[in-house]
């Protein structure tokens, strides 16, 4: 499989529709032997989803590497956060007071700042990460009196039509003039791409299924 393909095929099916998200290369239980010829491309815009696996992965290569954006899109437990802000450029998945907390206390030890997106849980799904609309405002005026809150993420129900949730987040974000939206993904990243996606998180389309 050329990776490389891959990636150019997307941006190019992008392009042609008038769209220019940023493409998140979604690594996560790929090994970097695996990513490097994208890295070799010039693609320096990586996503995982757990900051172990990604500590292990590409800490040494972000010192060699300044080039290199790596962001969380997984959910995050607070007694990560330190971890998870030496390493991640921008993390997706913040939706509670408590990790806020966490976050500001580890940027101010690390003297690191980063950037971050509110995941909203648009389906409003029970065992769903993401914060409910209805307290969406409450989170971000509390969040961005302590960090860098640059846009929202959503992960909309696997058995919905996609769209739908796309246009709740764009419409909430312009609500609360923020500009980036993080949503899309391998099966989706086009449709959300057209409703006005600022990154699109694309793992398999790029680098094949996973085992």
């Amino acid at each position: 499989m050329n990776i490389v393909q891959n990636l150019e095929n997307i941006k190019k099916e992008l392009e042609d529709n008038n769209i220019n998200p940023k493409v998140i290369a979604v690594s996560k239980t790929f090994e970097i032997s695996h990513i490097s010829p994208l890295i070799d491309h010039g693609h320096y815009i990586y996503g995982e989803n757990r900051v172990q696996e990604a500590k292990r992965k590409w800490e040494k290569l972000l010192i060699k590497n300044k080039n290199l954006n790596i962001h969380l899109i997984g959910g995050l437990q607070t007694n990560k956060a330190k971890d998870a802000v030496k390493l991640f450029t921008c993390i997706h998945s913040v939706d509670r007071e408590k990790l806020v907390d966490a976050l500001s206390i580890a940027e101010e030890s690390l003297k690191l700042k980063r950037e971050y997106f509110l995941q909203v849980n648009t389906g409003n799904e029970g065992q769903k990460s993401g914060i409910n609309i209805k307290n969406l405002e409450q989170l971000y005026k509390y969040t961005k009196r302590k960090l860098k809150v640059v846009g929202l993420m959503c992960i909309p129900p696997v058995n919905e039509d996609s769209i739908k949730h796309f246009e709740i987040l764009r419409e909430l974000a312009k609500k609360l003039n923020l500009n980036e939206l993080s949503m899309g993904m391998s099966h989706d990243y086009l449709k959300a791409g057209l409703t006005g996606a600022t990154y699109v998180r694309i793992g398999s389309k790029i680098f094949g299924q996973r085992d």
